[in-house]
């Protein structure tokens, strides 16, 4: 068995559970506003494009400038503007939260995508870790917002990601003195950088088109649309355990291919369905892992650019 996720240190896995957390509250926060966003009118449609035009697009430019400048605390500054939006999103029928919400939420992915990334040593597991806290978090923040719990309650809760950013750049500056990003080995050297980069991201743009359309009318209940998202939150983590364990290649090849057949018959047979979403998501971590391979040296404009695929693939799905 090759060198895996059981090698890697304490304090890397630490920071992997500590932003797996903050990225579930991340996405409690937001998704809980979005779920009672219906309030505001005739815009209503727009939303989805607006909140991923926001949510994802700027992590590349903001990926890239933490790169440079890596002594700002990207993090923090994203629970500020976080809990800035949802402020005002509480007591306000101004659109402008949206912008602030999702700015938020794009600074504190950079901040996970940073740390877990410079303290792998190469490994894909912290990062899958982070990851996958936001699907269980998405559907947490949509059961909670058709609740009648307190907004001031989503306030306080997610202050408690201040000290768990603060511990986990502690950790991240221990282990970037040397930059371990230069140990993801795992593109073909004999590719032009360019084209992996491209085609890369054109296998996350088909992900995040293919994620929408995933025939599910099985899904008919809060408790059958849990399922679906923790199926995929496990398969976002497993995509990374099992690529350190067993290698990447065999790792996306379970994961693309073992995917279809379950994915094609499971329309209608919830456990077929639920392996397959598990395993196509799995192909996340193996994308990024691809990526950082190439940009080793900017890894915060890799995990950016995966996101603009993901924008552009979920684009169409919005109208």
């Amino acid at each position: 068995m090759k060198e895996g996720v059981h090698k890697l240190k304490s304090p890397q896995m630490t920071v992997s559970y500590l932003y797996f957390y903050i990225h579930l509250l991340t996405e409690i926060v937001c998704f809980f506003a979005l779920s009672r966003i219906d309030r505001y009118g005739i815009f209503l449609w727009m939303i989805p494009f607006v909140y991923d035009a926001f949510a994802f697009v700027p992590q590349s430019l903001l990926g890239y400038l933490n790169d440079k400048y890596p002594k700002l605390n990207i993090g923090l500054l994203g629970v500020i503007l976080l809990i800035s939006g949802f402020i005002l999103f509480s007591h306000s029928n101004n659109y402008i939260f949206l912008i602030i919400l999702c700015l938020g939420n794009a600074c504190i992915h950079v901040s996970g995508a940073q740390a877990t990334l410079r303290i792998s040593e190469g490994k894909l597991a912290p990062s899958a870790i982070f990851v996958s806290g936001g699907s269980f978090g998405v559907i947490t923040g949509k059961i909670l917002g058709n609740t009648s719990i307190s907004t001031w309650f989503i306030v306080i809760i997610s202050l408690s990601m201040i000290p768990f950013i603060l511990l986990s750049r502690e950790y991240k500056n221990e282990f970037s003195k040397t930059n371990s990003c230069t140990k993801f080995n795992y593109h073909n050297k004999n590719i032009s950088p360019g084209i992996i980069i491209l085609l890369t991201v054109f296998i996350v743009i088909i992900r995040g088109y293919m994620g929408y359309g995933i025939p599910t009318s099985w899904n008919k209940t809060i408790i059958l649309s849990v399922l679906f998202y923790f199926a995929m939150g496990i398969g976002k983590a497993l995509g990374g355990i099992l690529s350190d364990i067993f290698g990447m290649r065999k790792s996306a090849i379970l994961s693309v291919i073992g995917a279809l057949p379950f994915l094609l018959f499971g329309d209608k047979i919830m456990i077929l369905s639920l392996i397959g979403i598990m395993l196509f998501s799995m192909t996340m971590s193996i994308t990024l892992g691809l990526l950082v391979s190439v940009l080793n040296n900017t890894p915060g404009l890799a995990f950016g650019l995966t996101t603009i695929g993901l924008f552009l693939g979920t684009a169409p799905n919005q109208y």
